[in-house]
């Protein structure tokens, strides 16, 4: 990546994190720039969410549904982080792109972007944005963009390749003002990965299948044996990395265990999946929303490989 000096930050680095989730974006830039960043407003529409935010990042600037936000009332920012709802481009959904609201969203992050000018941004959502609509809804997205003065850069990275034990295949999309700019995505890591060094020794009982569940499990499969991806999937410690950890059903991905049914992962092992400190708070919620704001989230390893790179103009 060429050093591009246009960006010559005398203070600390202003982001505003859009659509935050429990802020897995926000922790992986602060992770990489320290002290010399700074989010001045963030914007979640989850209460949730909102309070596993707050435990873990305070309770200052944090604002709800974004579409109710009058642009010019957000500070100036230097970088605009957004994961934004991916409900309506993921193949576990229905795949509406913008026919769904939460396609939409993304003309949010438009409307912003335009008021606001910021130098550069982030953009995170499943990799089959690029590919749905016969690539009509990316290349929609990219228009736009590059209308709203920024060159962009996109790439697929999964977490497995960062350290993570968990093939998460996330489509990231990079602009920046400066239109000569050349921007390079992190290569991976070739780091090992191993399903045994995210799991928790003694779990309790509640997180085994009963004979019940693990009938029912079993047979969705069976019956679904020609649908891709469907069902649950088990793995050991040995394993080297898991599939994508889900919002919306937690046994989608299993531990075997030796005379038992498998378990689930517990709320713990869903962070490290995902590559959050132990030190991150999760117990503000319930173990439901819990598994559901862990699978919506990001693997936090991914995105300091992307700070570190962007921090390089900076």
């Amino acid at each position: 990546m060429r050093y591009n000096d246009a960006f010559n930050f005398k203070q600390k680095v202003r982001m505003i994190d859009l659509f935050a989730g429990i802020g897995g974006i926000r922790l992986g830039f602060e992770q990489t720039f320290g002290k010399d960043i700074q989010c001045v407003f963030t914007s979640e529409i989850d209460k949730y969410a909102f309070e596993t935010y707050k435990s873990n990042f305070g309770e200052e600037n944090i604002y709800g549904d974004i579409a109710k936000i009058n642009a010019s009332a957000i500070p100036d920012h230097d970088i605009l982080l957004a994961g934004f709802p991916c409900q309506s481009f993921s193949m576990a959904g229905l795949k509406k792109s913008f026919d769904d609201p939460r396609g939409d969203m993304f003309f949010e992050i438009e409307r912003i972007l335009l008021n606001k000018k910021p130098k550069m941004f982030l953009l995170e959502n499943v990799k089959n944005l690029i590919t749905i609509d016969n690539g009509k809804a990316f290349q929609t997205i990219e228009k736009r963009l590059n209308k709203a003065g920024y060159k962009i850069f996109h790439d697929v990275l999964s977490g497995k390749d960062f350290g993570v034990p968990q093939n998460r295949e996330r489509l990231f999309i990079f602009g920046i003002s400066d239109l000569s700019a050349y921007f390079e995505f992190p290569k991976p890591l070739n780091i090992p990965t191993n399903v045994g060094d995210i799991l928790e020794q003694d779990v309790d009982s509640k997180y085994t299948l009963s004979d019940k569940k693990w009938n029912y499990e079993r047979e969705r499969v069976r019956e679904n044996l020609n649908v891709s991806g469907f069902g649950c999937k088990i793995f050991n410690g040995d394993s080297p990395y898991t599939r994508t950890l889900l919002a919306r059903n937690n046994n989608n991905i299993l531990i075997e265990q030796e005379g038992k049914n498998p378990r689930r992962f517990t709320i713990r092992e869903c962070a490290r999946l995902q590559g959050f400190p132990d030190s991150f708070v999760i117990n503000k919620v319930s173990d439901n929303q819990a598994y559901k704001q862990f699978g919506n989230s990001v693997c936090v390893p991914v995105i300091k490989a992307i700070a570190e790179q962007i921090k390089q103009f900076i």
